[in-house]
């Protein structure tokens, strides 16, 4: 980008329309872009139950949310009255490409790979589904196509309200957590992100935590999955917190920094345990594209456990067929690992 250009540049929209992990994989491109363009001002894209993730971010002037039951039309006509001079994709669709090419965007950012690429006038050539590298590392590539690099740190931010950090302490005091006691969240589901440790081995996890290592178990996981956690609380001997569905995404996020520790499968709420600072326990099936090379959480504090096709008589080395390899993660693993990270932070 030439330097006519980038003084130029004055409103930037980042569209990130896709799911709780992928935006918070996304919030290291909004410091990079804001010290590139000081004076820009920074509009992020994303669905309603995502919004929580960027609205109180320090870099972002505005939120817009999108809903694909609505007209294409009406989002163009939207773009084009805010007069965006630069627009960012990390999540390429058609509909979202073709949004910003209508409605004039002058520079338009994703990859070269897809057949509407053309809609791109700043194009990456990289594969994502290689699963070379972080997806937090893919997205800040994105932004080498406008002549951003840095070989800092990537940030993250996430600010919870002091109000929320309020309601938490005291939802957990009022069920007998106080700041002396240690407990682990277990967030069993994964909203089908990928292949999910058995239900029966979180039970076992859950009841092995509480009735030999003296630490409280709460239960989380959203609206959607209430059963499927509700089959975990039945299956469980001893009794635990479920708190499914019961939070937003800042009173989750102010829940983990509480916990002593975090353990699920490879999910969205896994990322938003990391960038608290909580350390994390995770659990990921032999398939490139679903791995932790890709999606593995973003912190030195964890504990990360995969299973390997090769040693499952059904997959027996190929493609993973099945949630069975998962069960060669063993409980006595994980609590090992749970036990290390908390003395680690110790």
């Amino acid at each position: 980008m030439n330097p006519t250009d980038r003084q130029s540049i004055k409103k930037i929209l980042l569209i990130r329309t896709d799911r709780i992990g992928d935006v918070v994989l996304s919030l290291p491109m909004l410091p990079l872009l804001k010290k590139e363009f000081p004076s820009a001002s920074i509009s992020v894209m994303v669905r309603s139950y995502t919004k929580e993730l960027v609205e109180t971010h320090t870099d972002v002037s505005e939120v817009m949310l999108w809903d694909e039951n609505n007209s294409l039309l009406d989002y163009v006509k939207v773009l084009k009255e805010k007069d965006f001079d630069l627009a960012i994709l990390p999540y390429p669709r058609f509909n979202l490409a073709l949004i910003t090419f209508l409605s004039g965007i002058r520079i338009r950012v994703g990859t070269g790979y897809r057949w509407y690429s053309f809609l791109f006038n700043k194009k990456i050539y990289e594969h994502r589904k290689d699963a070379k590298r972080h997806e937090v590392e893919y997205n800040l590539n994105l932004l080498k196509a406008i002549g951003i690099e840095s070989n800092e740190v990537p940030q993250f931010e996430f600010t919870i309200n002091r109000s929320v950090k309020k309601k938490i302490e005291d939802i957990l005091t009022s069920d007998g957590i106080d700041t002396s006691k240690l407990f682990v969240v277990l967030h069993a589901g994964s909203g089908g992100s990928a292949r999910d440790w058995k239900i029966e081995k979180f039970a076992e996890l859950g009841d092995l935590l509480q009735s030999t290592e003296g630490f409280r178990v709460v239960l989380t996981g959203s609206k959607s999955e209430e059963k499927l956690i509700g089959s975990l609380v039945t299956k469980m001997k001893t009794k635990p917190l479920n708190y499914t569905g019961r939070f937003s995404l800042q009173e989750l996020g102010a829940l983990f920094q509480r916990a002593s520790v975090f353990v699920a499968n490879s999910t969205g709420p896994l990322h938003i345990a990391s960038i608290v600072g909580t350390p994390v326990v995770a659990f990921y099936p032999p398939i490139i594209q679903c791995g932790p090379m890709r999606w593995g959480p973003y912190t030195t504090k964890k504990k990360v456990f995969s299973a390997d096709n090769k040693l499952c008589t059904l997959c027996n080395g190929g493609v993973c067929q099945s949630n069975i390899c998962m069960d060669q993660i063993s409980v006595e693993q994980v609590v090992s690992g749970i036990k290390e990270l908390i003395n680690e932070k110790k």
